[in-house]
């Protein structure tokens, strides 16, 4: 069976290590932004894992005016 890879501009949600490599994040900063912010639409918890919406954080950022 083949995997299917989708490109990280195609996905739903984004890891924590996929979202920092696309956003130009470091990853212990989106670690902190989720902590802080985990009521916001962007953050999804899946178990024991965290993922982010990619078009509800690129909101999140845009209307942001530091991270």
């Amino acid at each position: 069976m083949e995997k299917i890879e989708v490109p990280v501009w195609r996905k739903y949600s984004l890891s924590i290590q996929e979202a920092a490599s696309y956003y130009g994040i470091g990853e212990k900063r989106l670690r902190s932004l989720v902590s802080d912010n985990l009521d916001e639409e962007f953050v999804i918890e899946i178990g024991a894992h965290v993922r982010i919406k990619r078009r509800k954080f690129e909101e999140y950022l845009d209307n942001s005016g530091v991270i």
